[in-house]
């Protein structure tokens, strides 16, 4: 499920849209001030973020701006919530990469269908760029190949379609049940350990950057990225 970081002072609406995009099959972290959101974002990227722009301890521009800056962050999509809708207002949210602009009030119906629409696009976009980096990582999903530190790697295709996930999700937690469905295309109740099996030999391959591939106990595996710091 997607993870949509809520920005807004006002609890009330936040709560209002944490139950609406859970309901609408989401998942959310909420935060009510912008360094709380720019800590939430930093320790797990989401997959869009829904900014108000008055925050109580910095402006939502300044929380978008950094966001944008941000290389870990830099192509998360950004919807911008707002009661100012002057012209100026939308223009500087556009300038710092805004990807859209919902005056308040709003209907939070038409803003699930926003969200739905920008992550489409930007799956599109994504899905454009077939090279893709993470640290030492290098993978070209047209070609097929992966490489470490320009080094190739004799991965099979099913290794490949593993790291290839691991990659583009890189710093979030991959459930074992998530990686069968995703990459074996098979039912999450199934068994398993045959993820644990490929996991392993892909760590193996990966040499130098074994240590990126992460096993958290009881949930599956993660590809660290340097750029967090980890």
């Amino acid at each position: 499920m997607p993870n949509v970081l809520v920005v807004d002072d006002e609890r009330d609406l936040v709560s209002l849209l944490d139950f609406n995009l859970r309901q609408s099959g989401f998942e959310t972290t909420l935060a009510y001030a912008g360094e709380e959101a720019l800590g939430a974002a930093r320790r797990r990227p989401p997959d869009l973020v829904l900014l108000d722009l008055m925050l109580p301890d910095m402006s939502g521009t300044e929380v978008c701006r950094q966001l944008k800056s941000d290389p870990r962050t830099r192509a998360v999509p950004v919807i911008v919530l707002t009661a100012r809708g002057e012209e100026l207002d939308r223009v500087v949210g556009f300038e710092l990469g805004a990807d859209d602009y919902v005056v308040k009030p709003f209907s939070v119906r038409e803003l699930i269908l926003r969200v739905k629409a920008v992550l489409r696009r930007a799956g599109q976009q994504r899905s454009d760029k077939p090279v893709t980096e993470v640290g030492p990582v290098r993978i070209d999903v047209d070609a097929h190949r992966a490489w470490v530190r320009g080094e190739a790697l004799d991965l099979t295709p099913l290794e490949f379609k593993l790291l290839s996930t691991l990659v583009t999700r890189a710093g979030r937690v991959q459930s074992r049940e998530r990686l069968l469905a995703d990459v074996w295309e098979m039912s999450s109740e199934l068994e398993t350990r045959t993820v644990d099996t490929h996991v392993k030999r892909l760590r193996e391959k990966l040499g130098p950057a074994r240590d990126m591939l992460e096993t958290v106990r009881g949930v599956g595996y993660r590809l660290l990225d340097p750029a967090d710091g980890e």
